[in-house]
């Protein structure tokens, strides 16, 4: 089960009563979106303090933040920027990346985030970045899915590519999304169910890597519960399916 890292740092009372049951059951993912391991600022030892008894309480097998930067000069902007795909900047997040890991005593999963415009001084594809940083940091790759249909659609690249260019034996858990097509621009609003694009490439990645541990985000517009339910056995589905042809190709 995947929560909202920030929801449970540092507070008790009955949500916390009912993450330490749940925990009693199945295991706890903590993903966060206020780490900024691309952030020109120190990491903050609080907010890594509070993340690592997060962590320990519920005895997490690993965590999760995005790729990205949130905060500069102490400011934080409450979105998820991206970085210049360069190799200073791959360096920087891995290194912040290896700190972090080294001060919660897990390992980290980094997320691939939607973006609308390459920033200056980019002289990498986005695949060729996140490469560099995964296998500089040594870290884990929380693979959204959703994300890659939309920033190749956005960007003019092909997904197939993408996946073809990053090391996949680092994926360690999916995000699945629906996003808004406004003809000129896709936009990952997480606010509708998933596209039939977006379930053709998960697919096609359980064909290479096999089943893993997937997650559908439903952020905005949220539907009934059913519409939910409904999603997540597609998703177990589409898996099943996408597995089955991965195993009897290899049998031939």
């Amino acid at each position: 089960m995947e929560i909202v890292s920030e929801n449970y740092m540092g507070f008790g009372g009955r949500p916390m009563f009912v993450l330490d049951r749940c925990a009693e059951h199945m295991p706890i993912l903590p993903h966060g979106v206020n780490l900024s391991i691309g952030s020109p600022d120190p990491l903050c030892t609080d907010y890594l303090t509070k993340l690592k008894s997060l962590c320990d309480k519920i005895h997490a097998p690993f965590w999760s933040d995005h790729c990205c930067y949130s905060s500069a000069g102490n400011v934080y902007f409450h979105d998820l920027l991206p970085l210049p795909f360069s190799e200073e900047a791959a360096r920087h997040v891995a290194r912040r990346a290896k700190q972090a890991m080294d001060y919660v005593e897990r390992p980290l999963a980094l997320e691939n985030i939607s973006y609308y415009a390459k920033m200056p001084y980019s002289s990498m594809q986005e695949a060729e970045f996140l490469t560099a940083v995964l296998e500089d940091a040594d870290c884990g790759l929380l693979l959204d899915i959703n994300n890659v249909y939309v920033n190749c659609q956005n960007h003019g690249e092909d997904p197939n590519l993408f996946l073809d260019s990053i090391p996949l034996s680092r994926v360690v858990q999916v995000h699945l999304a629906g996003h808004r097509d406004e003809g000129w621009l896709r936009i990952d609003d997480h606010g509708s169910a998933v596209s039939a694009p977006v379930w053709a490439l998960y697919a096609e990645l359980v064909r290479r890597i096999g089943p893993i541990t997937t997650v559908v985000e439903w952020d905005n517009q949220i539907p009934e519960l059913s519409v939910l339910i409904q999603q997540a056995e597609i998703a177990r589905e589409t898996a099943k399916a996408a597995h089955t042809t991965q195993s009897a190709g290899e049998q031939r």
